[in-house]
This record gives C-alpha cells, structure tokens and sequence, in this order.
C-alpha cells in the first residue's frame, strides 16, 4: 500500500481544514516545496496535493506552487481541489503532474468525465467524498442525493481507475479511519482505492495495509507528530 502524505493549499502555504471547514484553517508550512522535500527524505514516493482555493473557484491559484513541489520533490504527485474543466486538466498534466483528481464535476458533469477519461486514462481519478452514505459535493457543503456505493459501481463502469474516498465525518478529527467503509468499498469494487480521511496512528495503517488497498492518505496526523511517516511507509510495506 501507499502512503500519500498530504499537502493542502491555501495562498501558497500547507495548511488543514477540520472536516473542510475553511473557518478552522491551521498554517502548517510557509514553504510547500520544502514540506514536500521532507516527505521524499522520509520516504515518500507518492504525495497528495489539494488546491482548496482552487475548490471553490475553479481556477487554479496555486499553480506555481503545485508544479514547485513535483519539480522539487520527484515524487508522484496527485492534485485536486476544483477541477472543472479539460483546460485545467491540461494545464496540470501539462506541467508534469502525474494524475488529477475530478470531486464535483465528477458527479455533476458526466460529459467531461467521460472525455478526461477517454484522454488521460489512468491518470484521472475520482474524489469520493461521503457523508452519512451519500456522496457530498462543491467542498462538502452539500450533500448529494446519491448513494456512494451507487456512484463508485457507476464511476467502474465508466473506466475511473482510482478513487480517493474520503469519510467526511472522519477527516481531521483523529478519531481513527473508517475501517469498515474501506473493507466493503475493496470486496466489492476493483478499482485502486486510496483510504482519506482519520488515519491518524500505525494501527490504522496496518489495518488499511491489511485490506490490500492501493494508497492511504495521511494529513493532520502527520503535522500534529501522531504519525511518524517513516514508520507508517514501512508498515505499509
């Protein structure tokens, strides 16, 4: 399994969200690139990167930044945070980035999933966000009225080869992943599934690790010190 360690972006720093909520914003680093070379070091290959401005415009205002972190770190990097648009697919792809992550448009524009999909392949992959079952959209402030087990059987369907699902009620909270929703999530799907969302000690890792699951992500875990992320990609090894 591996280990994404998590990056969000808000004016050109790392920062987290309690459960996305842009009112409980904590600066982690004023260097992203920095961060991310931190994350190499401990041995890291993949990282996770999420532009939250991005998520509520659709545009792309940490650009310079997200390309300074793949330049300098090497590693798989993976972006999203408002995705709407084959232009802004291009523009990351473009500058090197390895996949871009579809969350709302995903769900609310199938026309343009089916085309990044069509073009990109595998480098396109799906933010599942779920909230009490139901798939939550623009930023997890609403909530759909589909059921995510229904959407992540469509999204198989139609070719997505990774999906990020994220248990809402989870994230930034430390209280544990969702275990449960990622086993049922493995047995019934085959598509790379990466774990987002309250891994926040090795015992999640392991437990993750266990259910054979692609990736997992860690985020406020990592900056708070609950996770050492050394330990966490060797026991997900």
């Amino acid at each position: 399994m591996h280990i994404f360690p998590a990056i969000d972006l808000y004016e050109g720093k790392a920062v987290r969200l309690y459960q996305g909520d842009y009112r409980q914003m904590t600066v982690y680093s004023e260097h992203p690139p920095e961060l991310a070379e931190a994350f190499v070091r401990a041995g890291a290959a993949h990282i996770h990167i999420v532009d939250l401005e991005g998520a509520r415009s659709g545009e792309t205002p940490n650009f310079d930044t997200v390309r300074a972190i793949k330049d300098s770190s090497g590693a798989f990097c993976e972006i999203g945070g408002g995705v709407r648009s084959m232009e802004v697919v291009d523009r990351y792809l473009g500058a090197g980035l390895d996949r871009v992550i579809l969350g709302t448009a995903a769900l609310t524009d199938e026309a343009f999933l089916r085309a990044a999909v069509e073009k990109y392949g595998a480098k396109i992959a799906v933010g599942v966000d779920i909230r009490d079952g139901f798939v939550a959209i623009r930023g997890w402030t609403e909530r759909s009225g589909v059921d995510a087990f229904d959407f992540c059987e469509k999204l198989q369907s139609l070719g997505v080869g990774t999906l990020i699902c994220t248990d809402i009620s989870r994230d930034g909270a430390m209280r544990g992943t969702n275990r449960q929703l990622y086993q049922d999530l493995s047995r019934k799907f085959t598509l790379q599934i990466v774990a987002s969302g309250g891994v926040s000690t090795l015992d999640d890792v392991r437990a993750l690790s266990a259910l054979e699951l692609y990736g997992a992500i860690i985020g406020k875990a990592y900056y708070t010190g609950a996770i050492d992320l050394k330990e966490a990609i060797e026991v997900a090894r």
